[in-house]
């Protein structure tokens, strides 16, 4: 949906980076942006830090960016981004729409959000429009999840601390206790710890159903993974 005062009729040529790393959509996003909305695609990029680099080296006025890369995950690209070019607009493109992508996406402010899943070409041209004057564009989904999870006396982001957010993405996968210790930093007792409080305040009984919970909400997704997609040893 678009932010009150979008002017369609304004049209300014806006120069744009892609940050995709699937070819296909990748030539859909370059032709939409050409040809059918006569803006300038300054670079690509297939992976994280090859993006954050071109967004560097370009100086564009909008990314468009799917956030399951390789090397730097999109929020990690985002976040990049926002400290070194803030005045770079960012329209995420994600075939993954959950809770805790959207909840992550409201957090570092990104400028629109369109699910790959149920949106449609003529969709993104009204984002990306909208996003390159200066508006904002969220899916349907993304507000529907978003206004779901606000009204949620009992969502995770209310519960769960910061840490506890970043080990339940780790719970997910699954790891074990001495592995979730490793990539935290963490003594083995404190991760027993924390997975106790957060099975308590989420009210779930059994570490099966937390893994459930993680990848119904999303928060798998997070977890960090290799260069070439598998996860960290």
């Amino acid at each position: 949906m678009l932010a009150p005062g979008w002017n369609i009729a304004i049209f300014r040529r806006v120069r744009i980076v892609i940050v995709e790393d699937h070819q296909m959509f990748r030539e859909v996003l370059r032709k939409v942006c050409t040809r059918d909305l006569r803006h300038v695609v300054v670079g690509e990029a297939v992976d994280g830090q090859g993006a954050v680099q071109l967004v560097l080296q370009t100086q564009p006025d909008l990314l468009l960016l799917d956030l399951h890369l390789p090397k730097l995950d999109g929020f990690g690209v985002v976040e990049a981004i926002r400290h070194a070019a803030p005045d770079v607009k960012i329209l995420v493109l994600s075939s993954h729409c959950d809770d805790f992508t959207v909840f992550r996406a409201e957090q570092l402010r990104v400028n629109g959000f369109v699910d790959k899943n149920t949106n449609t070409v003529s969709i993104l041209k009204k984002a990306i429009t909208a996003v390159g004057q200066g508006a904002r564009y969220y899916s349907e989904e993304f507000l529907r999840l978003k206004e779901t999870r606000q009204t949620d006396p009992l969502s995770f982001d209310k519960l769960l601390t910061e840490r506890e957010r970043s080990m339940l993405a780790l719970i997910g996968e699954p790891f074990q206790d001495w592995e979730i210790a490793m990539r935290m930093n963490l003594a083995e007792t404190t991760v027993e710890k924390h997975r106790f409080n957060i099975l308590r305040k989420l009210e779930l009984k059994s570490t099966a159903e937390l893994v459930r919970y993680a990848r119904d909400h999303g928060f798998t997704l997070a977890a960090p993974r290799r260069d070439d997609g598998g996860l960290l040893p």
